[in-house]
């Protein structure tokens, strides 16, 4: 099969992917989408955002079909010309769910975990496609449980250090710094990356989050400024801010406009790592050389 052909079936599953996902997203339970114990007789419930057609779906279906063409780039020699279906089917499932992670946590500020759950089972499959037809990180002679515990380690060094993370915040700080929706998204996703992989998806997740939140603080200044006009100019300055604070509170916390998820940015890593895991070894690999490092 040509490579044109393979690109095209690429494009067609990941619109077929993004529609699917935009579907399956409006009927999902609504206690999904909501905080943990939140329900509809709660004074702030909130009913659960879903997608759209437009602009969430088609976002999805661009994300899916840029994903896929990205795989049949970077991945073609080693998983279709050296035909591994398990690797390929990792892509494939794990995808369309890691754009569904992006929007709930972007919509509702949750990540349901039903799907670090599914992504679990892909790392699982991740790991069967290691022992059984080889990994690009390791020789065909090392022993099958050398794969196999590089990636539950990463799924537990990556899950533990978010746990820290919130630990510490709530211990230290008195407000939680990462959600455990973050922590099983990690764990999950680290059953897909490995230890090599986990370095790689905290990497792109970090600097995708720089890029949002510098313009998400501008806009944060701009409004505190606004806001500090607001008061000077108010013929009772206690009662405006008193208002203003009532304003804030009444705000949702999924409508937060302060607030940054970083559930899509944990998504974002682990969907690059998956479709250039080749590329990455090979750069890696080169540089582990130069120092001497042999696995």
């Amino acid at each position: 099969m040509s490579d044109a052909l393979y690109y095209v079936f690429a494009i067609l599953a990941g619109a077929a992917a993004g529609a699917l996902i935009t579907y399956l997203f409006g009927r999902f339970p609504d206690k999904w989408l909501q905080d943990y114990g939140v329900t509809p007789d709660d004074p702030d419930y909130r009913p659960s955002k879903r997608m759209r057609p437009f602009p969430e779906g088609l976002i999805a279906s661009v994300f899916c079909a840029a994903c896929y063409c990205l795989t049949v780039y970077f991945c073609r020699v080693q998983y279709f010309y050296v035909f591994r279906p398990m690797h390929l089917a990792v892509i494939l499932l794990v995808v369309p769910v890691l754009a569904l992670v992006m929007m709930a946590d972007k919509l509702n500020r949750i990540i349901p975990d039903q799907f670090s759950i599914f992504i679990a089972c892909c790392g699982v499959l991740s790991i069967l496609a290691d022992v059984f037809e080889g990994s690009v990180w390791f020789s065909s002679d090392v022993k099958w449980w050398i794969p196999v515990l590089n990636k539950i380690i990463a799924s537990v060094v990556g899950g533990g250090v978010i746990w820290l993370i919130g630990f510490l915040s709530i211990t230290f700080l008195g407000r939680e710094g990462m959600g455990m929706g973050d922590m099983r998204l990690l764990f999950a996703t680290g059953l897909i990356t490995g230890c090599y992989g986990l370095l790689i998806l905290v990497y792109v997740s970090i600097f995708s989050a720089l890029l949002f939140a510098i313009p998400l603080l501008v806009r944060k200044t701009k409004r505190r400024a606004a806001e500090k006009k607001r008061i000077e100019e108010a013929e009772d300055q206690r009662a405006e801010k008193l208002k203003i604070q009532r304003e804030k509170a009444a705000i949702h916390f999924a409508e937060d406009p302060d607030y940054m998820a970083f559930g899509p940015f944990l998504a974002l890593g682990c969907a690059v790592f998956a479709i250039m895991e080749p590329f990455f070894f090979e750069k890696m690999f080169e540089t582990m050389l130069i120092f001497g490092v042999y696995f």
